[in-house]
């Protein structure tokens, strides 16, 4: 699954430097995250980074896009090949 930010959110930027795959945005009125690029920190660090520092816990997994492990790596390794 991809990560989602909820309505919870309070705009207070520590998410999106901590995301390493640019997949956190400003959005209309709240941060949002592109499923196409969460990984949920897959193949960078064990733990989701955005949920770790997130004040207000507002950012759950999205029930909407589900990915097992080994469909996040392989995204994983497809953005790092996009980023060379």
């Amino acid at each position: 699954m991809a990560l989602m930010i909820t309505d919870d959110c309070i705009n207070c930027d520590v998410c999106e430097p901590e995301c390493p795959n640019d997949a956190i945005y400003m959005g209309a009125e709240i941060y949002e995250i592109n499923p196409d690029k969460c990984t949920e920190c897959v193949g960078h660090f064990d733990e989701p980074q955005c949920q770790q520092v997130c004040p207000v816990s507002c950012i759950p997994f999205n029930p909407d896009v589900r990915e097992t492990k080994d469909q996040l790596f392989a995204k994983f390794e497809l953005l790092q090949i996009a980023k060379a």
